[in-house]
């Protein structure tokens, strides 16, 4: 390590002339005020400063006019983005209700493009606001560097240059612009990360995919909601129903085909294991999803006993526990369980003993 460097500007506010660490000691350095450590750099890494142009003056009508401007996207900025916050939990402020559900209208059918809505917002407050703020409120400067291998002298001296910056850039007298800044940072990063709550915690409860609204003592019933009777129906028919629940004829995965069968049929009649009390009379319940691609098997065959998917052709046999005879269907449409009130009104016994539609890759049966 050389001795103290008596060179001008080795402590000195005139003209520096730099080195590397074996001209200026750490104690020297730290001597240095921020201004000096980023001149001294500067003139260490071979700046040439081609061109300055100073910001707005202090306090000037320019300075409050920008400040305003930068002050407010920044602002609008954070506030779009707790905006998405909340939309994304489902806050009542906006959408009292976001869960989807099929056909559903009104404030729900538009929770995704809300979300999209104040995401980008929220970017284009945030872009536009430092677009301006570094046109409008930093000074510009048009330098050309040869950067060399770095070194002690280096971190310093680079160290100065980015506290000076700091410090030229205005925002420690600039509040509105700080404030403004920490409000748009606290709402960008909670937007950004708040997608990422699926990945810590299942939003789904239970077991969505293997269970539907069926339940014990749910009455069947039409479209329109009117109940049925044994007798309703002439042997050999088949009749969609749902569950008599809120919205049991949207939802999808709960419909159902009640078929009356014939008594030919009902003599040829052989369940799956387990199943064998899942009918009533001459009376049997199936999926309408079919356990290919999903599609509605409504086309019955009452002749050959058949169900048949339009979309793939697979069939499937009523008296043999709808189980797959023809096509790329590989298992039989789950059944329904089911029997009759104090009303002599059909009544499901409880929920399909498996999920409906296709297999998915953690189905508990096969």
């Amino acid at each position: 390590m050389s001795t103290r460097d008596t060179r001008p500007g080795a402590d000195a506010t005139g003209e520096l002339y730099g080195g590397p660490d074996d001209d200026y000691t750490p104690e020297q350095l730290a001597a240095m005020d921020r201004e000096e450590l980023d001149r001294l750099g500067a003139r260490y890494d071979h700046v040439e400063i081609l061109h300055v142009e100073p910001g707005p003056e202090p306090g000037s009508a320019m300075e409050k006019r920008a400040l305003k401007q930068v002050g407010m996207l920044f602002t609008l900025g954070g506030l779009f983005a707790f905006l998405f916050v909340a939309a994304y939990v489902g806050s009542g402020w906006f959408l009292p209700d976001w869960h989807w559900e099929v056909d559903e209208g009104g404030w729900s059918a538009f929770f995704t493009p809300v979300l999209g809505l104040f995401m980008g917002l929220a970017l284009i407050c945030v872009g536009v606001g430092f677009v301006l703020f570094t046109k409008k409120l930093l000074p510009h400067e048009t330098a050309v560097q040869a950067k060399e291998e770095g070194s002690h002298f280096d971190r310093v001296t680079t160290g100065g240059t980015f506290t000076t910056w700091g410090h030229r850039s205005g925002l420690a007298r600039r509040k509105m612009i700080t404030r403004s800044l920490l409000f748009m940072g606290g709402g960008l990063g909670l937007m950004l990360i708040m997608p990422l709550g699926g990945l810590i915690k299942n939003p789904n409860k239970g077991n969505p995919l293997g269970q539907t609204s069926w339940r014990e003592g749910v009455r069947l019933v039409r479209d329109d909601g009117s109940p049925i009777r044994p007798g309703d129906q002439e042997p050999g028919s088949l009749e969609t129903v749902f569950p008599a629940v809120e919205g049991g004829n949207r939802q999808a995965d709960a419909a159902t085909m009640l078929i009356r069968l014939r008594p030919e049929q009902l003599a040829n009649l052989r369940p799956q294991d387990g199943q064998a009390d899942f009918g009533y009379g001459d009376y049997v319940a199936y999926s309408k999803i079919c356990t290919h691609a999903g599609c509605p098997v409504s086309l019955y065959e009452q002749e050959t006993s058949r169900i048949l998917c339009p979309c793939h052709q697979s069939q499937f046999d009523v008296t043999q526990g709808a189980k797959p005879v023809f096509g790329p269907a590989t298992r039989s449409l789950p059944q329904l369980p089911i029997t009759v009130d104090d009303e002599g009104f059909f009544v499901a016994r409880g929920d399909y003993p498996e999920a409906v539609g296709p297999t998915y890759w953690n189905r508990e049966r096969i």
